[in-house]
């Protein structure tokens, strides 16, 4: 199963097929319930998600209100990209918002495959990167509308304490 969605994301493209077969055995296939949890805001970073299929939510809670969906991640999309940027805790929540197939890659095979072999590390960083660029560009607005509401609230409920 693997073999055949490394084959199909557009993540694993251009690779060598030496360097697939070294890929393949770090990515760990999941199948996940909808509602199924795979990280809490604030818990120790592990592992980076690939999505193959269905969507997860992103949530964050911020320190002064409810939580909030900040992003939707469907196939293709990266999350939990702290294990590659070297956070120590996950800055959000995922929660599979349908019933999902994600690539599970821990925080410490990503950094040996680096050390091990650094041209396909960089190369799976690149990847990884662009793909997170993209969901962050795409998301850009949703954020915005989300950030303005939550102003607003606070406004408003501001002038009704006074």
């Amino acid at each position: 199963m693997i073999d055949a969605l490394t084959e199909r994301l557009s993540l694993f493209q251009g690779f060598s097929a030496g360097q697939l077969e070294m890929l393949r055995p770090l990515f760990t296939l999941y199948c996940e319930p909808t509602g199924a949890v795979l990280f809490e805001q604030g818990d120790p970073v592990d592992y980076l998600y690939v999505v193959a299929d269905g969507e997860v939510a992103i949530h964050y809670k911020p320190d002064d209100g409810p939580s909030l969906v900040i992003a939707r991640v469907r196939a293709e999309g990266v999350i939990g990209w702290s294990a590659a940027i070297g956070n120590p805790n996950y800055t959000s929540s995922a929660v599979c918002a349908s019933d999902c197939k994600v690539l599970r890659l821990h925080s410490a095979a990503l950094r040996q495959l680096y050390e091990q072999d650094p041209e396909t590390g960089t190369m799976l960083l690149e990847r990884l990167a662009a793909l997170i660029e993209a969901r962050l560009r795409s998301n850009h607005p949703q954020l915005m509308a989300l950030l303005e509401q939550r102003l607003t609230l606070k406004l408003d409920q501001s002038v009704e304490a006074e």
